[in-house]
């Protein structure tokens, strides 16, 4: 596949087509493909992609259970690193930036659709704490769907813009899915890998931002010492280390949990930086090797997955799934499909989720699944 280069300042969003398009983009790098090109199941998709030389690449989201497929866009452009932006195949049809256009009101209540309701969330993480001090499980994330009748055409593309805007270093990605096409903005690395460099960042726990500088600090703070919201960042961090350590014959993170601000979440965050033996092994079998973690599912997984079924009444389809891109070379980069919703002309399906440990309160789940939830819905009026 052709690899011509493109001016380093192409805006990738720009090439990136809503109709089955595919758009994934962290602090410029990433991938727009065009509709169109082939889909290819993952365990194939190497062998395809060496086939086709060093410029072919593959993008999508994955279900959060089960298998799943990716794209390889026949025509669309890519920034790996620092030289710019290439070409895809015949290259991408230019559509410029998105139109700007003043918000839409703000969504009334029986425009939307809670499931579960709050009080059936809340009963659902009384019914999960009960089973932390009971059996095997150490933690549980529990995730409900809002559905919004917009009452008109949603554009995935202006939804992107919008939330790429409030939160630069997310990684904001739309997808095409069963269903509609997944947009989301994600401050959550799965994996990444460039070289023998590889990378990972899990997120668990979290507090809520404020407007008032003291307010907002002592939430941090909070966080910061709240022995509820550390355990359940340690399972993760334990979890990471032995799944990536397993590939590398160097990895380092941080000692203690450092603060992530997010617009409107404080969050706990390891970040993990490692170097891969030889031969290194590709993104995707990372990917592999670490979805589902501990920060989306739980712990053990297996019981953990379990408890998900039983207690969600929903198909979670590629919500908490891995969403990211990989090229020929085996690099590549995967966050985890936060912060998202199912657009689907007029109607969208919002996610939101919260890690339940032993000690968790079900009114303050609630009110975590809430406010991410607001966010949301706020940048949703853009789209």
């Amino acid at each position: 596949m052709s690899a011509e280069r493109l001016g380093a300042a192409f805006d990738l969003l720009a090439a990136y087509e809503p109709d089955a398009g595919s758009f994934f983009e962290h602090r410029g790098r990433g991938v727009a493909g065009s509709p169109g090109g082939e889909r290819v199941a993952v365990a194939e998709v190497p062998a395809r992609l060496g086939s086709l030389g060093r410029g072919a690449v593959a993008v999508g989201a994955l279900p959060f259970v089960g298998d799943g497929a990716l794209a390889i866009p026949a025509a669309g452009a890519r920034r790996k690193g620092e030289e710019g932006v290439e070409r895809i195949g015949a290259g991408p049809a230019l559509l410029g930036r998105p139109a700007g256009a003043p918000p839409s009101v703000a969504f009334a209540e029986p425009q939307l659709h809670e499931i579960p309701s709050a009080q059936g969330y809340a009963a659902a993480v009384r019914t999960a704490v009960d089973r932390i001090a009971s059996s095997d499980l150490r933690k549980v994330v529990l995730a409900r769907s809002i559905e919004v009748d917009a009452g008109r055409l949603l554009d995935p593309r202006r939804l992107a813009h919008r939330l790429r805007a409030v939160d630069p270093d997310a990684f904001t990605f739309a997808m095409p899915v069963d269903g509609g096409v997944l947009v989301g903005a994600s401050p959550e690395l799965l994996v990444s890998r460039f070289g023998r460099e590889v990378r990972s960042n899990p997120l668990a726990g979290s507090a809520p931002r404020s407007g008032d500088p003291t307010q907002d600090r002592a939430f941090a703070d909070e966080l910061a010492g709240s022995a509820k919201d550390r355990e359940e960042h340690r399972i993760v961090v334990d979890d990471v280390a032995r799944v990536i350590g397993s590939f590398c014959t160097e990895l380092t993170w941080d000692p203690e949990p450092v603060l992530l601000e997010t617009p409107n979440v404080w969050h706990l965050s390891t970040r993990f930086r490692g170097v891969l033996a030889e031969p290194a092994a590709s993104v995707l079998e990372m990917v592999a090797a670490l979805h589902p973690t501990p920060a989306v599912a739980g712990a053990p997984p297996a019981d953990a997955l379990a408890t998900i079924a039983e207690l969600e009444p929903f198909d979670r389809g590629c919500y908490a799934g891995p969403v990211g891109w990989v090229d020929a070379d085996g690099d590549g980069e995967w966050a985890i499909a936060l912060r998202c919703a199912v657009l689907d002309r007029e109607r969208a399906t919002l996610y939101a989720g919260a890690g339940i440990v032993a000690g968790s309160e079900p009114d303050a789940e609630v009110d975590e699944t809430a406010r991410k939830f607001r966010a949301f819905l706020d940048a949703l009026r853009w789209g």
